[in-house]
């Protein structure tokens, strides 16, 4: 809405107004704006959920009642806060912009009205897995679908040009096109094209590389959000890892929209990409924000409700910027959990159709198996691995995934360089 507002003042001259046209000035008003935001919403939200006694039931192996009483849902925080500076600052009329809001829309009601059904219908399991499910596949096919139709869903490739003095040099096509491409690491031209990995399917290579486009996009929105879904177990832990992801998804949106950067790293060039640059500076705020009340001791839980925007969040920005295939590395600790949990569930059927009790760890999502205590585990069970000889403390876990997650941004980035 400022935004229109400032253009308007920019033609007629008044001076200043044309602060709005940068991308810079904007993405820092986006996260001072959403710090704001969370630090007066959040404070008023926490005391308005222990008033009507929207609290968090207390978990089976929590070593102490310092979690007891604590709010939920404090999701809506961030959605808020993400919300709030994207509505007065984005530009509306732009289909990233638009489709980065119908994912938090989107998500939030889908967790809040989980949270909901724990929390006031005393239904500790929810919505149903399927449903859960079904309504990400349902975005990932908004979101796939819409970067195959939407005419403003373009790029420039970038092309490598060989001189006589065997140097060479990057440079983007003249025109947007609608290409579907995207980045990979380690490989020297950095694009993979999807119609070429579909080129068995002859003249109908072009669709057959959509149709796997928009798979591949359900399947990372799924994912990703499930696994920050399950990341979401000590106090601060989601909230550190999602902004330090949310930076390194800011540096590669603004390097995409720009041409100098897109040129000297050898990617492609994605104009209308700045506002997803807005986006994130929102989100990376938002977080930061929510982080202020729930670090350690937490004083509000996100719930479902933040922990799956976060994470659908996090996988859509990375397609939009077709930045999908680096998700792997970026969200490695989210893929950790993910498999962690998988693989323990399998360990333990197959050793229950033989009459054994056996675990691959102590506890899962992986984090709890740093931190669970030695009367809190089952006796009659094996273990293949064994864990600190102390539980440790939450506090410390969350820092050590924090850094681990530093470790993969780094490696994220690096990609754009190693090839």
């Amino acid at each position: 809405m400022l935004y229109y507002l400032f253009d308007i003042f920019a033609k007629s001259g008044l001076p200043g107004a044309r602060l709005m046209h940068y991308t810079s000035f904007r993405a820092l008003l986006a996260i001072v704006t959403s710090l704001l935001v969370s630090a007066w919403f959040g404070s008023y939200l926490i005391k308005y959920f222990k008033r009507k006694q929207i609290t968090e039931t207390l978990r089976e192996f929590d070593k102490n009642n310092l979690k007891a009483g604590v709010p939920t849902m404090g999701g809506l925080i961030i959605i808020i806060a993400i919300l709030v500076p994207c509505l007065l600052i984005g530009r509306l009329d732009n289909v990233y912009m638009l489709l980065l809001i119908i994912t938090t829309v989107w998500l939030g009601l889908l967790g809040f009205a989980d949270d909901y059904i724990k929390t006031f219908k005393k239904n500790k399991d929810g919505i149903p897995g399927k449903v859960k499910i079904a309504a990400q596949v349902g975005l990932g096919l908004v979101i796939g679908l819409t970067l195959y139709l939407s005419p403003q869903a373009v790029m420039r490739e970038n092309i490598v040009i060989e001189k006589a003095n065997h140097t060479e040099e990057v440079q983007h096509r003249a025109k947007s096109e609608k290409i579907n491409k995207t980045t990979i690491p380690f490989v020297k031209e950095h694009n993979l094209d999807y119609s070429e990995v579909m080129s068995f399917c002859g003249d109908y290579k072009e669709e057959a590389g959509w149709v796997l486009f928009v798979v591949i996009t359900v399947l990372a929105v799924t994912a990703v959000s499930n696994g920050a879904n399950l990341n979401d177990g000590m106090d601060g832990m989601l909230a550190g890892n999602g902004a330090i992801m949310g930076v390194t998804l800011a540096v590669l949106a603004y390097v995409s929209s720009h041409t100098n950067w897109a040129e000297y790293l050898n990617i492609m060039f994605l104009p209308g990409a700045e506002e997803v640059v807005i986006f994130t500076f929102a989100f990376i705020g938002a977080l930061i924000g929510f982080l202020w009340y729930n670090a350690f001791p937490a004083q509000v839980f996100m719930g479902d409700t933040g922990s799956l925007t976060i994470g659908g969040i996090i996988a859509v920005i990375a397609i939009l910027i077709h930045k999908e295939i680096l998700l792997v590395i970026l969200c490695g600790v989210f893929v950790a959990e993910n498999l962690s949990v998988m693989a323990q569930v399998a360990y333990f059927k197959r050793g229950k159709r033989k009459g054994v009790k056996q675990r691959i760890f102590r506890r899962t999502p992986l984090h709890h198996h740093y931190n669970v205590e030695d009367e809190k585990l089952d006796k009659e069970c094996t273990y293949i691995f064994k864990g600190p000889e102390r539980p440790l403390h939450e506090a410390k876990v969350t820092v050590r995934f924090w850094i681990v997650t530093i470790v993969m941004a780094a490696l994220t980035l690096m990609t754009l360089k190693i090839r």
